[in-house]
């Protein structure tokens, strides 16, 4: 499983680039916000990888940065969305505009993306509109840094087995001058989530 690429950009379209890892070219299908970010011909660009296989092919699908490729792999995991569906949708609307769109059930905004129709649309909105808590989303009034912070707490809480919204809560009353850190933060969002489990441990404990 490829995870990551680093190397000689070679050759790049607003779909697909070819990048030279040691002598190998790797051809590696991107959406056009990745696109717009690459740097020039010939120098060093470094890709994470979606590695996507079926019976006869495996596929390369590249992204600048982890918010890119976390939005891209949540949206193929909705039913009826594949690789190819999933880069149109990540072309056809930025990130920033996307996840809103998908959290405030903004059908509208997501039909008019080239390949998305109406049941696509319903079902992107049913599937994904909880899950999207992992991904990063600028807030308005606070410092670019602290969405990823938070994000990527959100994602550690959601993959020790939290709910998404509860993991959401717990953050919120994490947040302070102390939690500045991933460490902090997540430190403190657990001790919320404990100290909430606290009064049905010990009703169960009295009920005995």
């Amino acid at each position: 499983m490829i995870g990551m690429l680093r190397g000689k950009l070679l050759e790049k379209r607003p779909n697909q680039v070819l990048v030279d890892v040691a002598g190998v070219g790797y051809q590696v299908q991107i959406p056009l916000s990745t696109f717009a970010g690459l740097g020039m011909l010939h120098q060093e660009t470094t890709l994470l990888i979606h590695t996507h296989l079926r019976e006869d092919q495996l596929s390369l699908y590249g992204f600048l940065t982890a918010r890119e490729k976390q939005c891209f792999e949540l949206l193929i995991s909705a039913s009826g969305v594949g690789p190819s569906l999933g880069l149109k949708i990540l072309s056809g609307m930025g990130m920033d505009d996307l996840i809103p769109a998908i959290r405030n059930n903004d059908l509208a905004q997501l039909v008019r993306i080239p390949g998305v129709g109406r049941k696509t649309a319903e079902r992107i909105v049913l599937e994904l509109r909880d899950k999207l808590a992992i991904v990063d989303v600028p807030v308005a009034g606070k410092p670019a840094t602290r969405p990823q912070l938070e994000a990527d707490v959100a994602s550690a809480l959601v993959n020790l087995g939290y709910d998404e919204r509860a993991a959401e809560k717990a953050i919120e009353k994490a947040r302070g001058a102390e939690a500045k850190d991933f460490e902090a933060l997540l430190r403190g969002a657990l001790q919320t989530l404990g100290s909430s489990a606290m009064p049905k441990t010990a009703h169960a404990v009295s009920g005995e």
